[in-house]
């Protein structure tokens, strides 16, 4: 037997890489969660693959008096103990020499003269052209406050280099907020220069659907309104509110999830193949989905929207209190932990197919997911067993387990007809032989390259936000009325399973 290692061939081609331009990314709000949790190890991970150009640089702005060596350490400190090889600490070592922290308060306008300063420095130093990648991993209260100085320390442009901002979600609090926001970015930066991050588009399977549709010759033909009865997009979480209940009470996972994350999946499902795959062709679609989406007038609202908080139960074993004993919330709160509603799109290709979306707290557990449900064979010749037949479905897996399944009828070996469905799945880990990266490294490394594709639009947030803020406005005018509740370890409200009865079909079973 032959001792050569063998090669998957499906990882052919997967080494390919586009290296960004020297440049100096500066991140504020360095010292939050999300800077330690996901955008460092990102970097980091990029800095292992070799995917960070060797003149790179990090400067972590936050209020907080440190030193760069306190700020590295605490970083290190922070990271799992196991998982690392000698050869990952040795380069963890390395990287953390990338990052230099800088105290500062994003209201004082001479701690942005500062970071000027500081920059010309250290591309002075690595003799690099100024190409700079801003990063607000703050809570949206200072977006404006950040811009503001940003523009009028003359950090927005330069004439040796790119200057590019990326703004964390969520991007404005309903449509007035975001074109606000929208309106005084565009004062500093073009629009060409603003990233609007939506991790979810980072993910493999979110990235993988346009290429599952359009290169696929077996799926294009069939997917439109003639062959599919309708689509569920869904989104659970086991956990609660985590004690954020202050923040929470005002977004509700309408504003959490709803209006970008799931949006972001409906657009990709439902678009239009575009002329090409640059970043405003893919956009311009997107934001065609859109506008086709059906308005939700106030009379329909209750038809076609549902909203549920979690009431006190058990969920693996352990008991949890209702939404409205969580700490910061109120005691008459009607801030939504769940809402399910039902869209239509206005165009050729969709004309009669509902969409299904739903996204909930202390459900089950953990799962996103896309099932596209196909309409019923027109003919059933298999007599008594025709009632075994179930719709084919394909489910687009998007966590905690990324792949793609199709479920479809088989008969069961033996001498009787006796029909059940199969899946047949494909799995990211399995089948390429790697765990696919993080959204962030994809996204983080897009922006660095200056690629806009994965990241959202003016118009397309504006859009977005158009359609959810009427019903924001319906909850609002209802005022403190009592919502449906849901047992913490269900799959939601019954008020839900309404939306889909008049198709005489029930949610998925996830």
């Amino acid at each position: 037997m032959s001792n050569e290692k063998t090669t998957n061939p499906l990882r052919e081609g997967m080494r390919l890489k586009r290296l960004p331009q020297p440049n100096t990314l500066v991140i504020f709000g360095a010292t939050g969660d999300l800077t330690h949790r996901k955008l460092l190890p990102s970097l980091f991970s990029l800095y292992k693959q070799n995917l960070l150009p060797i003149n790179f640089s990090i400067i972590a702005f936050a209020r907080r008096p440190k030193t760069s060596s306190e700020y590295q350490n605490e970083f290190k400190n922070a990271l799992p103990s196991s998982g690392y090889s000698p050869e990952d600490k040795e380069k963890l070592n390395s990287f953390l020499q990338y990052i230099h922290y800088f105290q500062g308060d994003f209201s004082s306008p001479d701690a942005f003269i500062a970071l000027s300063e500081k920059l010309k420095n250290i591309e002075k130093e690595n003799r690099i052209n100024a190409n700079r990648l801003y990063y607000l991993a703050t809570p949206p209260s200072a977006y404006n406050t950040i811009v503001e100085n940003l523009g009028a320390a003359g950090l927005s442009a330069n004439d040796s280099g790119w200057t590019r901002i990326i703004i964390e979600k969520p991007f404005g609090h309903d449509l007035s907020s975001a074109q606000d926001l929208n309106r005084n970015v565009k004062q500093v930066f073009s629009e060409e220069q603003i990233y609007r991050i939506d991790h979810y588009l980072g993910k493999e399977t979110v990235q993988n659907i346009l290429v599952f549709r359009f290169a696929n010759g077996i799926f294009e033909p069939i997917w439109n309104r003639r062959y599919i009865d309708h689509v569920q997009i869904s989104f659970a979480e086991s956990i609660g509110v985590e004690g954020r209940g202050k923040f929470y009470e005002e977004i509700g996972i309408l504003r959490d999830i709803i209006q970008n994350h799931l949006l972001q999946l409906l657009c990709l499902v439902a678009m239009e193949p575009p002329s090409s795959f640059d970043a405003d062709a893919v956009r311009d679609e997107k934001v065609k989905v859109l506008r086709a989406v059906q308005p939700i007038s106030a009379d329909d609202m209750d038809k076609r929207v549902v909203r549920a908080q979690y009431a006190a139960g058990s969920l693996l074993g352990q008991n949890y209190i209702s939404y409205l004993d969580e700490e910061g919330v109120s005691p008459d709160s009607t801030t939504e932990t769940y809402t399910a509603m039902k869209l239509s799109l206005n165009n050729w290709r969709w004309a009669g197919v509902p969409f299904f979306i739903r996204a909930g707290k202390r459900l089950p557990k953990r799962v996103t997911e896309i099932a596209i449900h196909f309409k019923d064979a027109p003919l059933q010749i298999f007599g008594p067993q025709a009632a075994d037949v179930s719709a084919n479905v394909l489910t687009l897996n998007i966590q905690p387990n990324e792949g793609i399944s199709l479920r479809f009828d088989s008969k069961v070996p033996g001498p009787t007809a006796h029909i059940r469905p199969v899946t047949m799945d494909f799995r990211y880990g399995t089948s390429f032989g790697e765990v696919p990266p993080d959204a962030y490294e994809r996204l983080l490394l897009d922006a660095m390259i200056g690629d806009s594709t994965l990241f959202t639009r003016a118009d397309e947030n504006e859009m977005a936000w158009k359609i959810m803020t009427p019903i924001l406005e319906h909850w609002q005018n209802l005022g403190k009325t009592s919502i449906p509740q849901y047992k913490i370890g269900t799959w939601g409200p019954e008020e839900a399973d309404v939306l889909l009865s008049d198709i005489h079909n029930k949610w998925r079973q996830l």
